[in-house]
C-alpha cells in the first residue's frame, strides 16, 4: 500500500511502494502460455481506508519469491522493480539552519512583515506583486504544514520507515539518466498531420494482446487497453515500455482528446497535472506549458460523472493558484473544497528545501473539488460520500525524476466509494485501474526506469 501512516494531520506515503505493488509481473513468450493468472491486482481503493501504521513488513520491499505462482508446464514470468535510486533522497537539496531543522521543534510563524524584511536583506530588490502574494501565502500556511510534517516524521522514524542516523543510509547507488526513451511530446506533435479522429470512428479502444506489442499509429488515435491482470510490454518507435494490468491510456496532445471522449467512459475522480508556466520551462525546450485559455479547453464536464472528484496539482505561483479556483474551476461548474500540500521529505525525515526558502518551497498545493449540476446533491446522498477535509498533508520521498507526482489512490480512498473509474489528465506515468492521458504519458514506463528482479 502507498500509505504507509495515517494522521488526523494527513498520511506519510511510500511512493516507491505502490510502483512495486502495482503488478509488474511479465509473461515470457518464450515461455508456454498455459493459461495461468497470478494475482496481481491491487485492492481497490475502498480497502486502504483501514490503514493507520506501518504496514507489517517494510513498505519498500519487493515481494519475494514466495509469491510468486510457477508449476510444471506453465508461463514463465518475469517480474520487474522500478529502480530504488530515484528515491534515495537522503540529504536536502539546500541543508536548513540548525535551529530551524524540522525535529528541533516547530518556531512561531513568522508574520507577514518579517518575512519581507529578510526578503528585502536577501535580495535587496524591489518586490513585484507575485512575490509579495507567495510570501503572504506561505506565512499563512507555513505553520500547519511544520506541525504536520513533524507529526508524520515522528510516526515515520518511530516506525522505521524513516531513519534519523545519515550512516544508516546509502547514497552511493548509481542514478541513471533521467532522460530516456523516444521523444512522446514530439511524436504527440508529428501525429497531427494524421487524419482527425472523429466521434463517429468505430475503432475508439485497442486491448494489448500476450504478445510484446507493435501497435504504431493505433496508439496516437485510440486508448489502449490492457485488461489483463499481468503486465505488458509494448514495444513503441524500437522503445519498450511497461504497462500495468487493467490499465488505459490514450497518447496524445490537447488537440488530439477525441479519442478519449470516444471511450464514453464517465470518470468519478479526475486528477490533473497541468504543465504550468515557470521561469526554468522558458529557459528549457524540453516541456511546453499551457496558456488559460487551452487549460479551459480541457473536456472535464464531459468526462466527469455526477458529483466528480477534481484535484489539480499547482504550483507555488499564486498567479495559478487563483486561476484555478476563480476561473478554471467555475468554467468547468467545479466548486472548490479544500487546499491540500504534499510536503517533500528526506528518507532521514528533513525537509528537501528549507521550509523559509527565499526560491522553491518543499511543498506544493492541491485544489479539490466537486463537479456541480442538476444530480450532484443526489449523487451525495445516495453515495454517502464523506466530505473533503479543509487541508491535509501528503507527505513522501519523491521521486528524483521530474514531474513524478506521488499515487493520490490510498489518501484519496477514504473519501470515494468503491470500484470508482479514476482518470488523469497529463500525466506521465500508468497506474493499475485508472485512464491516463498525456503526451508523454508513457514517460515513466519505460523499461530503462525498471529492473528485472526475477525470472521463473
Amino acid at each position: 500500500m502507498s500509505v504507509v501512516h495515517r494522521l488526523a494531520v494527513g498520511w506519510l506515503v511510500d511512493h516507491l511502494s505502490f510502483i512495486n505493488q502495482c503488478g509488474y509481473e511479465v509473461w515470457d513468450p518464450s515461455g508456454h502460455h498455459g493459461g495461468v493468472t497470478l494475482n496481481t491486482s491491487v485492492p481497490p481503493p475502498g480497502n486502504h481506508a483501514a490503514s493507520t501504521s506501518a504496514e507489517s513488513s517494510s513498505s519498500r520491499d519487493v515481494p519475494g519469491p514466495a509469491h510468486a505462482v510457477e508449476t510444471e508446464g506453465k508461463a514463465a514470468k518475469t517480474r520487474y522493480v522500478f529502480r530504488e535510486e530515484f528515491f534515495d533522497i537522503c540529504k536536502p537539496h539546500i541543508a536548513a539552519a540548525p535551529e530551524k531543522q524540522l525535529w528541533q521543534g516547530c518556531p512561531e510563524t513568522l508574520c507577514f512583515p518579517c518575512l519581507l524584511i529578510l526578503q528585502k536583506r536577501k535580495r535587496r530588490c524591489v518586490f513585484n506583486q507575485g512575490q509579495l502574494d507567495a510570501l503572504e501565502y506561505h506565512a499563512k500556511v507555513r505553520k500547519p504544514i511544520w506541525e504536520g510534517t513533524l507529526c508524520l516524521v515522528r510516526e515515520g522514524l518511530c516506525s522505521g520507515f524513516l531513519q534519523s542516523s545519515a550512516a544508516e543510509l546509502s547514497s552511493s547507488r548509481r542514478v541513471i539518466p533521467g532522460h530516456v526513451g523516444c521523444g512522446l511530446a514530439e511524436l504527440c506533435d508529428m501525429a497531427k498531420q494524421l487524419p482527425p479522429v472523429e466521434e463517429s470512428d468505430h475503432q475508439a479502444v485497442h486491448v494489448l494482446d500476450e504478445e510484446p506489442s507493435d501497435p504504431e499509429q493505433d496508439l496516437l488515435s485510440c486508448v489502449t487497453e490492457n485488461s489483463s491482470d499481468c503486465a505488458k510490454i509494448l514495444v513503441f518507435m524500437g522503445q519498450k515500455y511497461l504497462v500495468p494490468p487493467r490499465s488505459s491510456f490514450l497518447l496524445s496532445d490537447i488537440s488530439c482528446l477525441q479519442p478519449l471522449l470516444n471511450y464514453k467512459k464517465k470518470y468519478d475522480v479526475i486528477v490533473i497535472d497541468p504543465p504550468w508556466e515557470n521561469k526554468s520551462v522558458k529557459r528549457s525546450n524540453r516541456y511546453s506549458h499551457l496558456s488559460s485559455w487551452q487549460m479551459k479547453q480541457v473536456p472535464v464536464p464531459a468526462l466527469a460523472a455526477p458529483g466528480c472528484l477534481v484535484v489539480t496539482w499547482v504550483t507555488n505561483r499564486q498567479k495559478h493558484l487563483r486561476f484555478v479556483k476563480d476561473e478554471l474551476y467555475p468554467h468547468w461548474s467545479v466548486k472548490t473544497l479544500a487546499e491540500w500540500h504534499w510536503v517533500k521529505i528526506t528518507r532521514a525525515g528533513e525537509f528537501v528545501l528549507p521550509l523559509d526558502s527565499l526560491h522553491k518551497k518543499p511543498y506544493e498545493v492541491l485544489v479539490l473539488g466537486r463537479v456541480q449540476g442538476d444530480g450532484e446533491e443526489a449523487f451525495r446522498k445516495s453515495e454517502d460520500v464523506p466530505p473533503i477535509p479543509d487541508h491535509k498533508l501528503i507527505v513522501s520521498v519523491p521521486c528524483s525524476l521530474h514531474s513524478h507526482k506521488p499515487p493520490l489512490a490510498g489518501v484519496l480512498a477514504e473519501f470515494l466509494q468503491p470500484r470508482v473509474e479514476c482518470l488523469e489528465l497529463f500525466a506521465r506515468n500508468l497506474q493499475p485501474g485508472w485512464t491516463s492521458w498525456g503526451n508523454e504519458v508513457l514517460k515513466f514506463q519505460h523499461m530503462d526506469y525498471f529492473t528485472p528482479l526475477q525470472k521463473e
